[in-house]
C-alpha cells in the first residue's frame, strides 16, 4: 500500500506538491517533515515586502486547497497524513512579520507544531467538520495565526521586559 502511494505521489506534479515536495512521503513524523520543508521557504520569502508575502502566503493557500483536494480525492482519503502543503502554509504565516534570528524561526517552528498537533478551539472544529481540500488547509491556518499571536506576544514581551 505504501509503495503505490509513493507512485501515486512521485508520478504527478499536483500531489508532489501536496506533499510538501516529498516531505509527505516520511515515514516518520511527516507533518513535522513539512513544516522542516517551509523554514527554508521563509527565509527566501521573509525578504520580499509584507505585500507579496502575504500574496505568495495567499497563492499557497488556494492552490494547497485545489491540490489537497485533488490529492485526497486520488488517495480515497479525507486528510492523508502525507499531505503537508498545509504545514507549510501554517509555518509561512506563523513568521509573518518575524524577525529572521534563529531563536525566533526555531520558536515558531516548535509553537506551529504545537498548536498543529494539540488542535485548541475552533482548530479542532474545523479539523473534524471541514472536509476536502479546503478542511486540510483551513485547520493549519487556524493554528498558524494561534503560533502567530503567540510568538509575537514573546517577542513584544522579550523587547519591553
Amino acid at each position: 500500500m505504501q509503495q503505490a502511494i509513493h507512485q501515486l505521489v512521485l508520478r504527478n506534479p499536483v500531489h508532489i506538491f501536496s506533499f510538501g515536495f516529498g516531505a509527505g512521503l516520511s515515514p516518520v513524523a511527516p507533518g513535522t517533515m513539512g513544516t522542516l520543508v517551509a523554514v527554508p521557504i521563509f527565509l527566501v520569502i521573509e525578504t520580499f515586502s509584507p505585500l507579496i508575502y502575504l500574496l505568495f502566503i495567499t497563492t499557497m493557500f488556494f492552490f494547497g486547497c485545489w491540490s489537497s483536494a485533488m490529492t485526497t480525492k486520488a488517495l480515497n482519503v479525507n486528510d492523508h497524513p502525507g499531505i503537508v502543503i498545509d504545514e507549510i502554509v501554517g509555518y509561512l504565516i506563523t513568521m509573518f512579520f518575524v524577525p529572521v534570528i534563529w531563536y525566533w524561526v526555531i520558536l515558531g517552528f516548535l509553537l506551529f507544531r504545537l498548536f498543529d498537533i494539540w488542535k485548541p478551539w475552533p482548530v479542532s472544529i474545523v479539523d473534524e467538520k471541514v472536509k476536502g481540500g479546503i478542511g486540510v488547509m483551513l485547520d493549519d491556518v487556524l493554528a498558524a495565526i494561534y503560533s502567530l499571536l503567540s510568538l509575537h506576544i514573546v517577542i513584544w514581551s522579550v523587547k519591553f521586559f
